[in-house]
Protein backbone atom coordinates (compact mmCIF):
# COMPACT_ATOMS: atom_id res chain seq x y z
CA UNK A 1 0.00 0.00 0.00
CA UNK A 2 2.92 2.28 0.35
CA UNK A 3 3.18 1.82 -3.33
CA UNK A 4 -0.28 2.38 -3.92
CA UNK A 5 -1.87 3.84 -1.51
CA UNK A 6 -5.23 3.49 -3.39
CA UNK A 7 -5.29 -0.44 -3.52
CA UNK A 8 -8.89 -0.19 -2.01
CA UNK A 9 -8.73 -4.61 -1.99
CA UNK A 10 -5.21 -4.36 0.03
CA UNK A 11 -6.81 -2.12 2.80
CA UNK A 12 -9.90 -4.87 3.28
CA UNK A 13 -7.34 -7.60 3.51
CA UNK A 14 -5.16 -5.75 6.14
CA UNK A 15 -8.31 -5.09 8.05
CA UNK A 16 -9.24 -8.98 8.05
CA UNK A 17 -5.04 -9.79 9.01
CA UNK A 18 -5.38 -6.89 12.36
CA UNK A 19 -8.97 -8.79 13.58
CA UNK A 20 -7.39 -12.30 13.06
CA UNK A 21 -4.48 -11.09 15.27
CA UNK A 22 -7.18 -9.09 17.55
CA UNK A 23 -9.96 -11.45 18.30
CA UNK A 24 -9.23 -15.03 16.31
CA UNK A 25 -6.17 -15.75 17.50
CA UNK A 26 -6.30 -13.60 20.87
CA UNK A 27 -2.58 -13.14 20.55
CA UNK A 28 -3.00 -9.51 20.21
CA UNK A 29 -6.39 -8.43 21.94
CA UNK A 30 -5.25 -4.90 22.64
CA UNK A 31 -6.53 -1.34 21.84
CA UNK A 32 -3.86 -0.93 19.31
CA UNK A 33 -4.21 -3.86 17.59
CA UNK A 34 -8.26 -2.52 16.88
CA UNK A 35 -7.41 0.66 16.24
CA UNK A 36 -5.23 -0.56 13.03
CA UNK A 37 -8.20 -2.32 11.78
CA UNK A 38 -10.58 0.21 12.45
CA UNK A 39 -7.86 2.01 9.83
CA UNK A 40 -7.80 -0.01 7.49
CA UNK A 41 -11.51 0.02 7.35
CA UNK A 42 -11.86 3.43 7.20
CA UNK A 43 -9.16 4.15 4.32
CA UNK A 44 -11.16 1.62 2.17
CA UNK A 45 -14.18 3.33 3.03
CA UNK A 46 -12.47 6.85 2.20
CA UNK A 47 -11.48 4.88 -1.64
CA UNK A 48 -15.29 3.38 -2.02
CA UNK A 49 -17.68 3.96 0.24
CA UNK A 50 -20.80 2.46 -1.22
CA UNK A 51 -18.92 -0.71 -2.91
CA UNK A 52 -20.39 -4.25 -1.37
CA UNK A 53 -16.83 -5.03 -0.03
CA UNK A 54 -16.94 -2.31 1.94
CA UNK A 55 -20.18 -3.16 3.99
CA UNK A 56 -18.58 -6.39 3.66
CA UNK A 57 -15.47 -4.71 5.62
CA UNK A 58 -16.71 -3.15 7.98
CA UNK A 59 -18.92 -6.20 9.12
CA UNK A 60 -15.77 -7.68 9.99
CA UNK A 61 -14.69 -5.05 11.64
CA UNK A 62 -17.92 -4.81 13.83
CA UNK A 63 -18.00 -7.91 14.55
CA UNK A 64 -14.23 -9.33 15.18
CA UNK A 65 -13.33 -6.38 16.65
CA UNK A 66 -16.37 -4.69 18.62
CA UNK A 67 -18.59 -7.94 18.89
CA UNK A 68 -21.79 -5.78 17.80
CA UNK A 69 -23.47 -8.28 16.46
CA UNK A 70 -26.44 -6.29 15.12
CA UNK A 71 -24.42 -3.66 13.54
CA UNK A 72 -22.34 -6.16 11.92
CA UNK A 73 -25.93 -8.14 10.04
CA UNK A 74 -27.18 -4.74 9.52
CA UNK A 75 -24.03 -4.51 7.34
CA UNK A 76 -23.99 -7.71 5.47
CA UNK A 77 -27.67 -7.30 4.99
CA UNK A 78 -26.33 -4.05 2.14
CA UNK A 79 -23.48 -5.96 1.09
CA UNK A 80 -26.19 -8.79 0.05
CA UNK A 81 -28.17 -6.30 -2.60
CA UNK A 82 -24.95 -6.41 -4.70
CA UNK A 83 -23.41 -9.84 -3.90
CA UNK A 84 -26.27 -11.94 -3.34
CA UNK A 85 -24.33 -15.31 -3.85
CA UNK A 86 -20.95 -14.23 -1.98
CA UNK A 87 -20.09 -17.37 -0.54
CA UNK A 88 -18.28 -14.85 2.60
CA UNK A 89 -21.50 -13.54 3.50
CA UNK A 90 -22.97 -16.83 4.34
CA UNK A 91 -19.73 -17.30 6.30
CA UNK A 92 -20.13 -14.38 8.32
CA UNK A 93 -23.66 -14.52 9.12
CA UNK A 94 -22.67 -18.02 10.43
CA UNK A 95 -20.18 -16.92 12.91
CA UNK A 96 -21.97 -14.35 14.18
CA UNK A 97 -24.82 -16.77 14.31
CA UNK A 98 -23.03 -19.45 16.02
CA UNK A 99 -21.47 -16.82 18.50
CA UNK A 100 -24.59 -15.11 19.41
CA UNK A 101 -26.01 -19.35 20.20
CA UNK A 102 -28.01 -19.45 17.25
CA UNK A 103 -25.37 -22.69 16.59
CA UNK A 104 -27.94 -24.11 14.03
CA UNK A 105 -28.85 -21.30 12.35
CA UNK A 106 -25.06 -21.18 12.24
CA UNK A 107 -24.55 -24.14 11.38
CA UNK A 108 -27.01 -23.49 7.91
CA UNK A 109 -25.69 -20.60 7.30
CA UNK A 110 -22.08 -22.25 6.70
CA UNK A 111 -23.32 -25.01 4.76
CA UNK A 112 -24.81 -22.72 2.05
CA UNK A 113 -21.06 -20.79 2.00
CA UNK A 114 -19.98 -24.07 1.09
CA UNK A 115 -22.71 -24.81 -1.54
CA UNK A 116 -21.27 -21.68 -3.21
CA UNK A 117 -17.83 -22.60 -2.69
CA UNK A 118 -17.69 -26.35 -2.39
CA UNK A 119 -13.42 -26.15 -2.28
CA UNK A 120 -13.84 -23.92 0.29
CA UNK A 121 -10.85 -26.52 2.93
CA UNK A 122 -12.00 -23.30 5.61
CA UNK A 123 -15.37 -23.27 5.93
CA UNK A 124 -15.46 -26.82 5.65
CA UNK A 125 -13.07 -27.29 8.76
CA UNK A 126 -15.65 -24.38 10.45
CA UNK A 127 -18.34 -26.56 9.77
CA UNK A 128 -16.66 -29.32 11.55
CA UNK A 129 -16.08 -27.22 14.62
CA UNK A 130 -19.99 -26.40 14.60
CA UNK A 131 -20.57 -29.58 14.42
CA UNK A 132 -18.22 -30.43 17.55
CA UNK A 133 -20.09 -27.53 19.74
CA UNK A 134 -23.30 -29.28 19.03
CA UNK A 135 -21.29 -32.22 19.97
CA UNK A 136 -22.46 -34.27 17.14
CA UNK A 137 -19.04 -35.94 16.27
CA UNK A 138 -20.06 -37.91 13.37
CA UNK A 139 -21.16 -35.24 11.17
CA UNK A 140 -18.08 -33.34 12.80
CA UNK A 141 -15.26 -36.49 11.07
CA UNK A 142 -17.74 -36.36 7.89
CA UNK A 143 -17.05 -32.99 7.20
CA UNK A 144 -13.02 -33.25 8.22
CA UNK A 145 -13.48 -35.97 5.31
CA UNK A 146 -15.02 -33.51 2.77
CA UNK A 147 -11.78 -31.40 3.70
CA UNK A 148 -9.24 -33.84 3.39
CA UNK A 149 -10.84 -34.69 0.52
CA UNK A 150 -9.19 -31.77 -0.92
CA UNK A 151 -6.34 -31.18 1.16
CA UNK A 152 -5.50 -34.72 2.07
CA UNK A 153 -2.10 -34.29 3.35
CA UNK A 154 -3.23 -31.09 6.00
CA UNK A 155 -1.42 -32.28 8.82
CA UNK A 156 -3.93 -30.39 11.33
CA UNK A 157 -6.76 -31.71 9.67
CA UNK A 158 -5.52 -34.87 9.89
CA UNK A 159 -4.85 -34.88 13.71
CA UNK A 160 -8.17 -33.40 14.03
CA UNK A 161 -10.26 -36.06 12.80
CA UNK A 162 -8.24 -38.62 15.44
CA UNK A 163 -8.87 -35.75 18.42
CA UNK A 164 -12.67 -35.89 17.58
CA UNK A 165 -12.61 -39.65 18.20
CA UNK A 166 -10.58 -39.07 21.52
CA UNK A 167 -13.21 -36.29 22.80
CA UNK A 168 -16.28 -38.73 20.95
CA UNK A 169 -15.18 -42.39 22.70
CA UNK A 170 -12.42 -41.86 24.92
CA UNK A 171 -10.43 -43.70 22.20
CA UNK A 172 -7.23 -42.64 21.94
CA UNK A 173 -6.68 -45.60 18.88
CA UNK A 174 -7.55 -43.20 15.54
CA UNK A 175 -5.58 -40.22 17.01
CA UNK A 176 -2.73 -42.79 18.00
CA UNK A 177 -2.41 -44.76 14.49
CA UNK A 178 -2.60 -40.98 12.73
CA UNK A 179 -0.09 -39.27 14.46
CA UNK A 180 2.13 -42.73 13.76
CA UNK A 181 1.49 -42.18 10.05
CA UNK A 182 2.62 -38.35 10.21
CA UNK A 183 5.77 -39.11 12.41
CA UNK A 184 6.65 -41.61 9.58
CA UNK A 185 6.71 -38.77 7.25
CA UNK A 186 9.75 -37.12 9.02
CA UNK A 187 11.16 -35.55 11.66
CA UNK A 188 9.51 -32.60 11.27
CA UNK A 189 6.14 -33.00 9.72
CA UNK A 190 4.37 -33.07 12.80
CA UNK A 191 5.22 -29.83 13.96
CA UNK A 192 1.81 -27.89 13.51
CA UNK A 193 -0.23 -31.02 14.90
CA UNK A 194 2.36 -31.31 18.22
CA UNK A 195 -0.17 -30.15 20.01
CA UNK A 196 -2.78 -32.83 19.34
CA UNK A 197 0.18 -35.16 19.82
CA UNK A 198 0.75 -33.92 23.62
CA UNK A 199 -3.23 -34.35 23.90
CA UNK A 200 -2.90 -37.76 22.92
CA UNK A 201 0.53 -38.66 25.12
CA UNK A 202 -1.48 -37.12 28.09
CA UNK A 203 -5.03 -39.36 27.48
CA UNK A 204 -2.40 -41.70 27.29
CA UNK A 205 -0.19 -41.31 30.25
CA UNK A 206 3.11 -41.34 28.45
CA UNK A 207 5.24 -39.12 29.71
CA UNK A 208 8.06 -40.32 26.70
CA UNK A 209 5.59 -39.65 23.87
CA UNK A 210 4.40 -36.45 25.81
CA UNK A 211 8.21 -34.99 25.96
CA UNK A 212 8.77 -36.03 22.85
CA UNK A 213 5.32 -34.17 21.69
CA UNK A 214 6.72 -30.65 23.77
CA UNK A 215 10.10 -30.56 21.43
CA UNK A 216 7.83 -31.06 18.37
CA UNK A 217 6.07 -27.83 20.24
CA UNK A 218 9.36 -25.68 19.68
CA UNK A 219 7.89 -22.15 21.41
CA UNK A 220 4.02 -22.56 20.00
CA UNK A 221 1.07 -23.69 22.78
CA UNK A 222 0.83 -27.60 23.99
CA UNK A 223 -3.21 -26.40 23.68
CA UNK A 224 -5.48 -23.86 22.21
CA UNK A 225 -9.33 -24.04 22.46
CA UNK A 226 -10.33 -21.06 20.68
CA UNK A 227 -8.52 -18.11 22.39
CA UNK A 228 -7.60 -20.12 25.37
CA UNK A 229 -4.32 -20.56 24.71
CA UNK A 230 -2.32 -22.90 27.37
CA UNK A 231 1.89 -22.21 26.81
CA UNK A 232 4.29 -24.68 26.41
CA UNK A 233 6.04 -24.27 29.68
CA UNK A 234 2.64 -24.89 31.01
CA UNK A 235 2.43 -27.94 29.02
CA UNK A 236 6.15 -28.57 30.92
CA UNK A 237 3.93 -27.97 34.28
CA UNK A 238 1.43 -30.16 33.73
CA UNK A 239 3.66 -33.10 32.34
CA UNK A 240 5.34 -33.11 35.65
CA UNK A 241 2.27 -32.91 37.86
CA UNK A 242 1.06 -36.07 36.01
CA UNK A 243 4.54 -37.73 36.97
CA UNK A 244 4.66 -36.39 39.96
CA UNK A 245 7.72 -34.41 39.76
CA UNK A 246 7.00 -31.23 42.02
CA UNK A 247 10.16 -29.07 41.69
CA UNK A 248 9.79 -29.25 37.85
CA UNK A 249 6.05 -28.38 37.72
CA UNK A 250 6.79 -25.17 39.95
CA UNK A 251 9.46 -24.40 37.77
CA UNK A 252 7.72 -24.75 34.39
CA UNK A 253 4.60 -23.15 35.95
CA UNK A 254 5.91 -20.25 37.01
CA UNK A 255 7.86 -19.62 33.52
CA UNK A 256 4.48 -19.76 32.47
CA UNK A 257 3.03 -17.16 34.59
CA UNK A 258 5.69 -15.11 34.00
CA UNK A 259 4.85 -14.93 30.32
CA UNK A 260 1.20 -15.12 30.94
CA UNK A 261 1.27 -11.90 33.22
CA UNK A 262 2.57 -9.61 30.32
CA UNK A 263 -0.27 -10.79 28.07
CA UNK A 264 -2.50 -10.25 31.12
CA UNK A 265 -0.40 -6.60 31.37
CA UNK A 266 -0.84 -5.86 27.93
CA UNK A 267 -4.68 -6.60 27.33
CA UNK A 268 -5.79 -6.49 31.44
CA UNK A 269 -10.21 -6.50 30.46
CA UNK A 270 -9.08 -9.90 28.30
CA UNK A 271 -10.98 -12.65 30.16
CA UNK A 272 -9.65 -15.53 28.40
CA UNK A 273 -6.15 -14.43 28.87
CA UNK A 274 -7.38 -13.97 32.61
CA UNK A 275 -8.55 -17.48 32.55
CA UNK A 276 -5.61 -18.84 31.76
CA UNK A 277 -3.46 -17.05 34.40
CA UNK A 278 -6.33 -18.22 36.98
CA UNK A 279 -5.37 -21.56 35.86
CA UNK A 280 -1.46 -20.99 36.37
CA UNK A 281 -2.06 -19.48 39.90
CA UNK A 282 -4.20 -22.41 41.11
CA UNK A 283 -1.05 -24.56 39.64
CA UNK A 284 1.38 -22.57 41.95
CA UNK A 285 -1.31 -23.06 45.45
CA UNK A 286 -2.09 -19.30 44.71
CA UNK A 287 -5.64 -20.43 45.87
CA UNK A 288 -7.49 -17.02 46.32
CA UNK A 289 -6.07 -15.56 43.49
CA UNK A 290 -6.64 -17.58 41.27
CA UNK A 291 -10.20 -18.03 41.74
CA UNK A 292 -10.23 -14.06 41.95
CA UNK A 293 -8.57 -14.02 38.35
CA UNK A 294 -10.97 -16.96 37.11
CA UNK A 295 -14.31 -15.61 38.41
CA UNK A 296 -13.36 -11.77 36.98
CA UNK A 297 -12.48 -13.80 33.61
CA UNK A 298 -15.90 -15.25 33.57
CA UNK A 299 -17.22 -11.57 34.40
CA UNK A 300 -15.22 -9.93 31.93
CA UNK A 301 -16.40 -12.75 29.14
CA UNK A 302 -20.53 -13.27 29.79
CA UNK A 303 -21.75 -15.92 27.61
CA UNK A 304 -24.70 -13.68 26.75
CA UNK A 305 -22.07 -11.32 24.56
CA UNK A 306 -19.97 -13.84 23.04
CA UNK A 307 -20.97 -17.92 23.67
CA UNK A 308 -17.64 -18.89 22.47
CA UNK A 309 -15.38 -17.43 24.83
CA UNK A 310 -17.94 -17.53 27.00
CA UNK A 311 -18.39 -20.72 27.03
CA UNK A 312 -14.94 -21.77 27.57
CA UNK A 313 -13.89 -19.52 30.34
CA UNK A 314 -16.89 -20.68 32.30
CA UNK A 315 -15.53 -24.16 31.50
CA UNK A 316 -11.95 -23.61 31.88
CA UNK A 317 -13.02 -22.32 35.50
CA UNK A 318 -13.93 -25.66 36.73
CA UNK A 319 -9.98 -27.04 36.25
CA UNK A 320 -9.02 -23.72 38.42
CA UNK A 321 -11.76 -24.78 41.25
CA UNK A 322 -10.43 -28.22 40.83
CA UNK A 323 -6.55 -27.46 40.68
CA UNK A 324 -7.12 -25.04 43.76
CA UNK A 325 -8.83 -27.67 46.14
CA UNK A 326 -12.07 -26.09 45.76
CA UNK A 327 -13.81 -29.81 44.74
CA UNK A 328 -17.64 -28.66 45.66
CA UNK A 329 -16.54 -25.71 43.41
CA UNK A 330 -15.47 -27.42 40.33
CA UNK A 331 -18.09 -29.83 40.52
CA UNK A 332 -20.64 -27.07 40.04
CA UNK A 333 -18.55 -25.31 37.79
CA UNK A 334 -18.15 -28.05 35.91
CA UNK A 335 -22.36 -28.87 35.48
CA UNK A 336 -22.70 -25.30 34.61
CA UNK A 337 -20.30 -25.74 32.08
CA UNK A 338 -21.88 -28.60 30.32
CA UNK A 339 -25.14 -26.51 29.99
CA UNK A 340 -23.50 -23.92 28.55
CA UNK A 341 -24.67 -23.18 24.82
CA UNK A 342 -20.88 -24.18 23.12
CA UNK A 343 -19.09 -27.33 24.22
CA UNK A 344 -15.25 -27.24 24.43
CA UNK A 345 -13.00 -30.11 23.77
CA UNK A 346 -12.02 -30.07 27.60
CA UNK A 347 -15.74 -30.85 28.44
CA UNK A 348 -16.05 -34.01 27.01
CA UNK A 349 -16.45 -37.31 27.50
CA UNK A 350 -12.53 -38.46 26.66
CA UNK A 351 -11.17 -35.74 27.95
CA UNK A 352 -12.97 -35.92 31.30
CA UNK A 353 -12.02 -39.48 31.03
CA UNK A 354 -8.71 -39.34 30.18
CA UNK A 355 -6.79 -36.13 31.05
CA UNK A 356 -4.77 -35.46 33.82
CA UNK A 357 -6.82 -31.73 34.20
CA UNK A 358 -9.22 -33.56 35.83
CA UNK A 359 -7.32 -36.24 38.47
CA UNK A 360 -7.94 -34.39 41.52
CA UNK A 361 -11.90 -34.93 40.83
CA UNK A 362 -11.30 -39.02 39.81
CA UNK A 363 -13.04 -41.09 42.62
CA UNK A 364 -15.93 -38.61 43.29
CA UNK A 365 -19.17 -40.55 42.85
CA UNK A 366 -20.39 -37.08 41.59
CA UNK A 367 -17.87 -36.40 39.06
CA UNK A 368 -18.13 -40.34 37.86
CA UNK A 369 -21.24 -40.00 37.81
CA UNK A 370 -21.32 -37.04 35.36
CA UNK A 371 -18.60 -38.46 33.06
CA UNK A 372 -20.49 -42.05 32.46
CA UNK A 373 -23.51 -39.96 32.02
CA UNK A 374 -21.54 -38.13 28.74
CA UNK A 375 -20.36 -41.65 27.41
CA UNK A 376 -21.79 -42.26 23.68
CA UNK A 377 -25.02 -45.03 23.30
CA UNK A 378 -24.78 -47.21 20.61
CA UNK A 379 -22.54 -46.29 17.93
Amino acid sequence: MKRDPSFFDAYCQLACAHEYLYAVTGSDHTPARLALAEAAVQAATRLRPDAAETHLARAQYLYYGLRDYAGALAELEIARRALPNDPRLFELTGYILRRRGQQEEGLQNLQRAVELDPRNFYTLQQIALSYQILGRYAEAIAALDRALAIVPDNVETRATRGLFYLCWKADTRPLHQTIDAILAQGPGAIASAADIWFFCALAERDPAAAERALVALGDNPCWGEGTIILSRSFGEGLLARMTKDEARARTAFEAARAQQEKIVQAQPDYGPALCVLGLIDAALGRKDLALDEGRRAIALTPVEKDVNNGSRVLQYFAITAAWAGEKELALQQLEAGLRAPAASLMLSYGALKLLPFWDPLRGDPRFEKIVAELAPRGN
